[in-house]
């Protein structure tokens, strides 16, 4: 007997909802299945996918074959990377706690990336909401300056004592005839 990991038709005409199911080959498409592994909602914007991994994964190590749509979205869930790192366990190139921080950290970081464009959806669907509105949007904050530093320098120096609009050789010879008329 085959056993296939594949995609159930679910919901109405033109608006599809999908639930990721272990079946025998045989079965219908909507038909008699195993188990029910997950759903997979591709009108939502990102899709919406919600998968029991250590099922799929337990399925797959027992020899289920996924067609290619579930196989794709095993491989965006991580449950084929938990496959081939459980083989390199097998193999004796990695220790399982090892293997298990790798595919943590795999998780961890796809997770981060399906939140930001999560959130990037959310802002674009609520930037044409607000152009089909017809208001305005509120105008970006002005940045502020950067206050300007000048290095010291000697000209600059010279250049802030006279700030009065002097001559800075003039300003010397006065200098210089005071210290004169000091030493007297």
């Amino acid at each position: 007997m085959s056993v296939k990991i594949r995609l159930q038709r679910k919901g109405r005409r033109k608006r599809p909802f999908y639930h990721i199911v272990v079946a025998d080959a045989r079965a219908p498409r909507d038909g008699r299945f195993i188990e029910k592994l997950g759903t997979y909602n591709p009108m939502t914007s990102p899709a919406t996918i919600d998968l029991d991994r250590d099922a799929a994964f337990e399925w797959l190590m027992k020899g289920a074959q996924p067609t290619d749509t579930a196989r794709a979205i095993l491989r965006f869930k991580g449950v084929l990377y938990k496959k081939h790192l459980d083989r390199g366990v097998k193999k004796g190139a990695l220790t399982q706690e090892q293997a298990d921080a790798k595919y943590q950290a795999w998780i961890d970081e796809k997770e981060a990336k399906i939140a930001s464009r999560v959130e990037a959806s959310a802002e674009a669907k609520i930037a044409q909401l607000v152009k089909l509105a017809g208001t305005p949007p509120p105008p970006p904050p002005a940045p502020e300056p950067e206050p300007v530093v000048a290095e010291a320098t000697p000209e600059a120096e010279t250049a802030v004592e006279n700030v009065g609009g002097e001559d800075p050789e003039l300003a010397a010879m006065e200098t210089k005839a005071a210290e004169d008329k000091a030493a007297e």
